[in-house]
């Protein structure tokens, strides 16, 4: 549930994080992964990528410390990450039309440590583009918390993502960063 104040936003390590080479190499495959399914509009497998309890969100002022005493540009549970999906699939979504291109670049990928759960904190920076109609850039921060799973590869927990410019006006956020 979006209100519960218990879910951990923090992207402050409790505890270092010394992983082999391979497993490094693992969250950075994961991260190309994750925004190549969302510049190929592949939203129903970007969804896959998620926990159940997942949150997706950007803060709208620098150093905001969480999504509950002030407003956030999203904050967004499994049941919004759905809906945002259906709606950018649906031919008859007039936002959508010609549908949004985008073109996402992640580097600087490093491991910070984990969380009072375990989840792995990972952060990295980003540059976004995008065209509908005109081009858009953006650019920030991304902080993921990974879990990991059975099969050995990773999911969402929180996606953080920190514009440089979250103070500023924007326009329509319609697909996801």
């Amino acid at each position: 549930m979006l209100l519960d104040r218990s879910f951990d936003v923090s992207v402050t390590p409790v505890a270092s994080a010394d992983l082999p080479e391979q497993t490094l190499r693992g969250v950075e495959r994961f991260l190309f992964r994750e925004v190549r399914l969302l510049d190929e509009r592949r939203f129903a497998e970007w969804l896959e990528l998620w926990t159940d309890d997942g949150r997706y969100w950007a803060p709208r002022f620098r150093g905001q410390a969480n999504p509950f005493e002030q407003i956030s540009l999203f904050w967004e549970d499994a049941v919004l990450r759905e809906v945002r999906m259906r709606r950018l699939e649906n031919p008859r979504n007039w936002s959508q039309q010609p549908p949004t291109r985008s073109s996402r670049a992640v580097s600087n990928v490093s491991v910070e440590g984990l969380d009072a759960a375990g989840h792995l904190i990972v952060r990295s920076v980003f540059q976004y583009t995008d065209w509908r109609g005109e081009q858009r850039q953006l650019a920030g921060t991304l902080h993921h918390k990974l879990a990991a799973t059975e099969a050995g590869g990773w999911k969402m927990v929180l996606k953080k993502v920190e514009f440089v410019n979250c103070e500023d006006i924007f326009g329509a956020l319609e697909v996801f960063v």
